[in-house]
């Protein structure tokens, strides 16, 4: 499945008033940008949700970035999956995460991350089947993007550098897809826009699967703490004009990346329609 070269990361996409969310996305396919990614968030009618974003656009892809296994039935996911390709010309991914410890223990289950979604992938091999190549994974450590490169499309790792992505690119080899997100503040002046991204980003340094991806990157404790050092900031969330963040997409591009998708954030409650057009010329 061709994403493009760019796509866009969305919350909005799914939290939006409907009927704003369909004209966006009509906008946002007549822009060119090659994806649309919603997250899986809490659970909720994510089939729907992409339903609504295919039936809006005409070419651009739909990717889920990423859905909890635990909160979503495999049997259901396909079954759900085959229909709207079937409906919508084959334009869906539909994006796999383990999680975490806690959502997993939610459910009722040990917390096995490879074992669990070897089994879930299993399922999916099952009629309706979801192919390989209709799917991916959030991967970010060495094991789980081996089993992502073996057994789906690729991956679609968050909060990442390009050196990460150089790094997964030669673990993965030449074929499978390598998806990362990217966060993007448009915004000249340091301070404003590395407090937007401590806001947004935050939360996410106190869990545990994250921090270790990020020391695996090369961060440290001092890095991690206080919301994110400078130095994790600049190394993870791209900030600046359209020309700036364009240097950080054409650098994971050159790394190795196929697609990177982008979410705009600190730009305050709604859709940020302004900040998408304005970073359209990035498809170009």
């Amino acid at each position: 499945m061709d994403l493009g070269r760019t796509g866009l990361w969305s919350i909005e996409l799914r939290m939006a008033d409907p009927g704003e969310i369909t004209d966006a996305a009509a906008e946002l396919d007549e822009l060119g940008w090659g994806a649309l990614w919603i997250p899986g968030l809490g659970g909720g009618d994510i089939l729907g949700d992409s339903e609504r974003l295919l039936r809006a656009t005409r070419s651009t892809k739909v990717a889920i970035g990423v859905l909890s296994i635990w909160r979503h039935q495999a049997t259901e996911m396909a079954a759900g999956h085959a229909r709207l390709q079937d409906g919508y010309g084959r334009r869906l991914l539909l994006g796999l995460g383990v999680s975490d410890p806690a959502a997993a223990q939610g459910a009722g289950h040990a917390y096995r991350p490879l074992a669990d979604m070897s089994a879930y992938l299993d399922k999916l091999d099952q009629v309706p089947r979801v192919p390989a190549d209709e799917r991916l994974m959030a991967a970010l450590g060495p094991r789980m993007t081996e089993l992502a490169g073996r057994r789906t499309a690729g991956v679609h790792p968050f909060m990442v550098t390009p050196e990460y992505s150089a790094a997964a690119r030669e673990q993965l080899g030449d074929g499978p897809l390598l998806a990362p997100y990217q966060a993007v503040v448009l915004e000249r002046d340091p301070g404003k826009a590395r407090a937007a991204a401590r806001d947004f980003l935050g939360g996410f340094l106190a869990m545990d699967h994250y921090a270790r991806s990020l020391r695996r990157q090369g961060f440290t404790e001092e890095d991690l703490a206080g919301g994110g050092s400078d130095r994790l900031i600049d190394g993870v969330v791209a900030w600046g004009d359209v020309e700036t963040i364009g240097n950080r997409v054409r650098a994971h591009h050159q790394a190795g990346a196929d697609h990177v998708c982008l979410h705009v954030v600190g730009a305050g409650s709604g859709l940020p329609l302004p900040e998408w057009r304005e970073l359209a010329a990035l498809t170009r």
